[in-house]
């Protein structure tokens, strides 16, 4: 008798983890596309804007998407129709669960902090946000088939 209230228990698990990837994919889908709209929007791509690096760890994803968000605030505001959009969509808590790859709190104490960064010219961090968002897709995809799988 456990043991039919464990499986079934673990398919209902499975099919709520599963139903939760098209809501993902979808929602950096928008962030994707927000983002390509605000690159041809704004007038000034030679501004330096604190740039988290290509090579992020883990862990340190969702540090890099708050120095983002900052930076964009900073620098952007949020007045603009395709500034607000991408705003809210990065504080969605669908993207920032797909950027949450660390299973502990005490490995985001190495990451950077957003000041420490380099700046870079505002194309430049555009490109490294939209990778990082690409970069989740594509971890998501990759275990996804992974799950079909097995």
């Amino acid at each position: 008798m456990k043991l039919i209230v464990f499986c079934l228990f673990t398919i209902y698990c499975c099919s709520l983890v599963k139903a939760s990837y098209p809501m993902e994919r979808k929602k950096l889908q928008e962030v994707l596309r927000e983002l390509k709209m605000l690159k041809h929007d704004i007038p000034n791509t030679e501004l330096m804007m604190n740039t988290p690096p290509k090579d992020i760890e883990d862990c340190c994803c969702l540090t890099a998407l708050t120095c983002f968000r900052e930076t964009l605030l900073q620098h952007f505001g949020i007045s603009g129709k395709y500034q607000k959009k991408l705003y809210k969509s990065l504080n969605h808590t669908l993207t920032i669960s797909g950027l949450n790859f660390c299973n502990t709190e005490t490995s985001t104490t190495n990451c950077s902090t957003c000041h420490s960064h380099p700046k870079e010219k505002a194309s430049e961090f555009f490109n490294r946000l939209e990778s990082l968002v690409q970069r989740v897709r594509l971890f998501q995809i990759y275990f996804r088939k992974l799950y079909i799988k097995y």
